[in-house]
């Protein structure tokens, strides 16, 4: 069964969303920051990665001008958001202040 993106978000887990798309060097880079995070934090966040090219309409709706775009949801609610790159350590301490 597909869940919907609202679905997603809305969980009590942290959701954290990678707006992305696949000409974007920056976004390539972030992959494996965000593969580190996830071995560190396991199931106490959920990584997901949204290709703005296939969903023009999810990220106009969260305003993405730019990739890649970081945006932290807690149930159904945006709690943080940053464009660019995010240093691994820097985003573990954000991402546990949501929990």
């Amino acid at each position: 069964m597909k869940h919907s993106f609202k679905d997603i978000i809305s969980s009590e887990k942290p959701v954290l969303v990678d707006f992305y798309a696949d000409w974007c060097g920056p976004c390539k880079m972030l992959a494996p920051i965000l593969k580190e995070v996830k071995d560190e934090l396991g199931d106490a966040i959920r990584v997901i990665k949204i290709d703005v090219d296939k969903n023009e309409s999810l990220a106009a709706k969260f305003q993405v001008r730019g990739v890649p775009t970081l945006v932290l949801f807690k149930n159904g609610e945006q709690k943080w958001r940053q464009s660019g790159l995010v240093p691994k350590n820097e985003l573990v301490q954000i991402l546990q202040s949501h929990q």
